[in-house]
């Protein structure tokens, strides 16, 4: 399984569309242990775009603090499945994804409102 964490300074970013890149884990599921990681620069926004490019990198899951109901919409669409209202103190992108992996990954409201 591949997931994708949109972060900002090296920590998960609150807005999944301005992102300066995306953290891209590949993921034992059945041991819970991150066997690579990856990085992926962000393109300039464009909408629609970010799902699309997530889609083609083979990513499973977004993890973010917030994103827009289209985004989410068209990441579904894609077979991308999203979770949202992550909180960015919870620790890196690293400890975010074992978190997510251990079911528990502390969930709050969606902090985008578009």
């Amino acid at each position: 399984m591949k997931i994708a964490v949109p972060v900002a300074d090296d920590q998960l970013c609150t807005h999944f569309g301005h992102c300066e890149r995306f953290y891209m884990f590949d993921v034992d599921q059945g041991s819970q242990e991150i066997l690579s990681v990856s990085t992926l620069n962000s393109p300039p926004h464009e909408p629609g775009l970010l799902p699309r490019l997530l889609s083609e990198e083979g990513v499973n899951v977004v993890i973010a603090g917030g994103m827009g109901s289209r985004a989410q919409e068209l990441l579904n669409q894609k077979g991308v499945r999203v979770v949202t209202g992550a909180d960015p103190t919870a620790g890196s992108p690293e400890d975010i994804v074992r978190y997510y992996l251990s079911g528990s990954l502390a969930i709050g409201a969606n902090v985008c409102d578009h």
